[in-house]
């Protein structure tokens, strides 16, 4: 088991760049089986959620060498041992739903297992299934997983997806890649990840129209076998990240290499609250196509917005990114009322911050009024078994004066590179103690 030991109320200072995005990496994870020929990726972040995706790769056949830090070379065997996948590694990350649209062109019937990841409380499958059936897919919810049958996978022409879902969308776009004609998908999401996977696709062959919009009309092939690199986009709930942390330890600190397109509307949000920062004319980052800015948090007095603040897909505030609006909420003076629809239980993790200090009062499973400005006050907590929920729980212990413990902090390194160094780059007291 590992553990934080931090000793908070520091103020950070200096700058951190921003990493890969995690979600983005997996889905290209998930892509590279697709591809016969060699499929390099680089930026890729080194988290615990990769790791998990690198052993079910290799358990299936895949040859995967690591160049430096942040490059992966995957070779996908031609002929893919399904049945010989890691189950255990497969079950700790949600994303392995995805090999059900990887996998659909290169195999007639498969068994995936059942996603784990995040506890978030029940979050059906069922558009999954529902957009992989529109192109003759059957899957069945068995009891080792989902047992799908491809034999019969043909074009879909146009299909309307269930939810504007990431992964949804993600599976959806992966079955159309390959599918000779045209598949127009309607109700797909526009997130980050999706774009990734869309310019990754496009460089295997795949025309792809409408990329960054609610609908892709996608042209796909039969048969992928070609050398290619990519190089992923920098990863805005990071950056959300970073920003949260230096708002409510109220310190000078420059987060570099964000987003600004994922992060635009947060940023204004914050903006009428009170917050003043200091944003770098955009540059473009190492893919040639992501729009990034450097931005410079500076302590500020903040003031409750009079609306809720909820996530919602995007050009919305990024579900993954409103968490981090409760611990910046508990520095504010007034009452901000949080609604996180998307997930039955993520709003009730949020009170786990009562034990540092906050006022916050759970309305119902999705809303929570959080009360401000309030002392942060250390403690030593169990970390939850969700990735933001136990982030903003580590933001709020940095800002509280004291020694806090966050234990069984596995969430938090599925989603966080080096976090314990790299925020001691910027002057956190923090270690990571391993016990046994």
């Amino acid at each position: 088991m590992q553990n934080f030991e931090i000793n908070g109320g520091k103020k950070l200072k200096g700058s951190i760049s921003v990493n890969g995005s995690k979600n983005a990496a997996v889905a290209l994870l998930a892509a590279s089986v697709i591809n016969k020929g060699k499929t390099t990726l680089k930026n890729v972040p080194r988290i615990e959620e990769v790791n998990r995706w690198l052993e079910v790769l290799e358990s299936i056949g895949a040859k995967i060498e690591r160049k430096g830090e942040k490059t992966l070379v995957i070779e996908s065997p031609e002929k893919i041992e399904i049945e010989k996948i890691n189950r255990d590694a497969a079950q700790k990350t949600r994303s392995v739903i995805l090999l059900i649209g990887a996998l659909s062109g290169r195999l007639k019937k498969y068994t995936i297992p059942q996603a784990g990841g995040c506890k978030l409380g029940e979050r059906t499958v069922r558009p999954h299934l529902f957009a992989v059936e529109n192109f003759g897919m059957r899957i069945n919810c068995g009891e080792e997983g989902f047992d799908v049958d491809a034999k019969n996978m043909n074009s879909a022409g146009k299909i309307v997806l269930y939810e504007s879902g990431d992964t949804v969308t993600e599976n959806a776009l992966m079955v159309a890649a390959q599918n000779p004609g045209k598949t127009i998908i309607k109700m797909a999401s526009a997130n980050y990840m999706v774009q990734d996977l869309c310019f990754f696709l496009e460089k295997l062959g795949v025309k792809i129209k409408g990329i960054g919009t609610k609908t892709l009309e996608v042209e796909g092939k039969k048969g992928f076998n070609k050398n290619i690199l990519y190089e992923i986009s920098e990863d805005p709930i990071e950056a959300m990240f970073f920003v949260s942390l230096a708002i409510t330890t109220k310190s000078s600190l420059e987060i570099k290499r964000c987003p600004i397109e994922f992060l635009e509307l947060e940023l204004l949000k914050l903006e009428k609250m009170g917050q003043k920062m200091e944003i770098s004319k955009e540059y473009p980052a190492k893919n040639k196509i992501t729009r990034l800015v450097d931005i410079r948090i500076i302590p500020s007095r903040l003031i409750a917005l009079e609306d809720k603040i909820h996530g919602l897909p995007f050009p919305g505030i990024n579900m993954d990114n409103l968490p981090f609006f409760v611990p910046i909420a508990m520095t504010a003076r007034g009452r901000t009322l949080i609604h996180d629809w998307a997930f039955e239980n993520r709003a009730v993790y949020f009170t786990e911050l009562n034990r540092l200090g906050a006022k916050i009062n759970l309305l119902d499973p999705h809303r929570a009024y959080v009360e401000g400005p309030v002392k942060f006050r250390n403690a030593e907590m169990m970390s939850p078994p969700a990735l933001r929920p136990a982030a903003i729980i580590l933001v709020a212990m940095m800002a509280a004066p004291g020694k806090s413990t966050l234990k069984e902090v596995y969430s938090i390194n599925r989603g966080y590179e080096n976090l314990e160094k790299r925020l001691k780059s910027i002057g956190a007291d923090i270690e990571l103690v391993e016990e046994k």
